[in-house]
């Protein structure tokens, strides 16, 4: 799946994921692979997201990209707010 999470100001991430867990508004979800189209709206939290492969450290230079001490293929990334869209295994986060 091809993950992009943008903000107003910067591109935070975008690369190959294997699943993304989100902050819903009624509670944690995760998606994966072949999951069906979806919309829904963010709150304040970190997006889990498990990498295809490990971070390269020319990419993980965003500070708001903290990689997972226990595991190198997964980063989480703070958010306040936002809304997130998967259509086709593309998955595009609008952060706050």
């Amino acid at each position: 799946m091809q993950l992009e999470i943008i903000t107003p100001e910067i591109a935070i991430f975008k690369g190959e994921v294997e699943a993304v867990q989100f902050p819903g508004l009624d509670g944690s979800f995760q998606v994966l692979k072949g999951h069906s189209p979806i919309i829904s709206a963010l709150k304040k939290g970190d997006v889990k997201v498990d990498l295809t492969n490990a971070l390269e450290d020319e990419e993980s230079t965003n500070e708001l990209i903290q990689k997972d001490a226990g595991d190198q293929k997964v980063i989480r990334v703070a958010i306040k707010g936002g809304v997130v869209e998967m259509l086709n295994d593309k998955i595009i986060v609008l952060a706050e």
